[in-house]
């Protein structure tokens, strides 16, 4: 569910009619709504509560705009981070430093030392030598820092091949067949505090079938550590929850995944740490773009649209599916093309598609847009950075300017020699 909905014949965010945006701030513009963040936020705990001991880190790679992760932090979630930039945003919004957790393959040096130095309640750790980097930047620190192993399970999440994450030819965690005798070798450096393992296996995932045999890998292989002597006391089950992205299409709930969850790790006696973003932000936000030109086209007109590829950038990567809506429909329908304005052919959001009839100048937004949007967004082109905006109820307030190409040009420079 989301909170946006037609009054009227037109397209509002909460109170908000997106006309009114659209005039104020132009066209394209990022537009989230505060509501639909706090009811996911909501959902998504709620559906653990039948878990004992719970952290939710929320994963800031999705939607890493300070204004939608002080929203995150103001309910009570932690941040999941993969890089410096990340974690100084999540300190910036208010995330207190213990309840961020640092994954990511390509940590740095001074990455680590940074997060160290922050204080970060955990370090998820993609191999060997960064445990004991790890371990020697904290020891010199006087400190043990608190770290898990990430476990690659080498399961087939069933999802896009670009964003799945555990199977064995995927450059994230380490093989499993390998990870008891590293464990047992990291836990006993003086610099770390080895705590458990993590693990994630991909991402938009439509079916718990291949979480659910991940997690009992885990657990099977959480046994064999303790059997070993290690202490266990947390498990970082990763994120990956699918939303959907077509009108009408059925995916699990979160309430499902709680379930599977309370299910398959049963015994476990740990704490479960949790990374979700895109089920949490997806549906929150849209894409609102204006109709340039209808450009003829054989079999189909293209709609041209001032969003483009530098935007949102799913359709060019993934061939991903965003709905495309009027912002005030006439009930007429087209068959076409929708494009944007970048030089490229793979500039396209949908070929062939059944749409709202639209002209030049009208308003149309692409749904589902919340998360992987505006955080991939480029200048590619010499295009403006998208803007972003944030509505609650009857207000909204923009919370990432449109950056110019001349605001671009002027961190340039050309040689004196040139």
């Amino acid at each position: 569910m989301d909170h946006f909905s037609f009054r009227n014949g037109v397209l509002y965010a909460e109170d908000v009619p997106m006309p009114v945006i659209a005039e104020q701030v132009g066209t394209p513009v990022y537009v989230y709504s505060a509501a639909t963040f706090r009811r996911h936020a909501r959902v998504f705990r709620e559906a653990l509560s039948g878990l004992s001991r719970v952290h939710l880190a929320y994963a800031v790679k999705a939607n890493p705009n300070l204004a939608v992760l002080r929203l995150m932090a103001n309910e009570g979630y932690g941040a999941d981070v993969v890089s410096g930039g990340e974690m100084t945003r999540a300190l910036a919004a208010g995330m207190p430093a213990d309840a961020i957790v640092f994954s990511g393959v390509g940590k740095t040096h001074a990455e680590l030392a940074a997060a160290l130095d922050a204080g970060i309640g955990q370090f998820n750790l993609e191999l060997e030598e960064e445990g004991e980097v790890l371990a020697r930047l904290a020891h010199a620190r006087g400190r043990r820092a608190p770290a898990v192993l990430r476990v690659n399970p080498d399961v087939d999440a069933g999802t896009h091949a670009k964003i799945s994450t555990g199977r064995k030819q995927n450059k994230f965690g380490v093989p499993i067949a390998d990870a008891a005798a590293m464990f047992d070798r990291l836990a006993k450096l003086d610099g770390l505090n080895l705590r458990g393992v993590a693990l994630h296996i991909g991402s938009q995932l439509a079916d718990l079938a291949p979480l659910e045999a991940a997690f009992g890998r885990i657990g099977d292989f959480v046994r064999t550590l303790r059997a070993a002597g290690h202490r266990i006391d947390r498990v970082d089950l990763g994120g990956g929850l699918g939303v959907p992205y077509r009108e009408g299409e059925l995916l699990p709930t979160p309430a499902d995944y709680g379930a599977m969850v309370a299910r398959a790790t049963a015994g476990w006696d740990v704490e479960l740490m949790f990374e979700p973003g895109r089920v949490i932000a997806g549906n929150a936000g849209v894409l609102l773009t204006r109709v340039i030109w209808n450009k003829p086209g054989e079999p189909n007109p293209y709609v041209i649209v001032d969003a483009a590829m530098n935007d949102l950038a799913r359709p060019a990567l993934y061939d991903a599916w965003h709905d495309f809506v009027a912002v005030e429909p006439t009930g007429e329908r087209i068959t076409a093309n929708i494009a944007g304005p970048i030089c490229e052919s793979g500039d396209t959001f949908a070929m062939g598609r059944d749409i709202d009839a639209v002209r030049s100048g009208d308003l149309a937004v692409f749904r589902t847009a919340g998360a992987y949007g505006a955080t991939m967004a480029s200048t590619y082109n010499s295009r403006a950075l998208v803007p972003e905006v944030l509505v609650d109820g009857d207000r909204f307030a923009v919370v990432a300017d449109r950056v110019e190409p001349a605001a671009l040009i002027a961190a340039e420079r050309v040689p004196d020699w040139l």
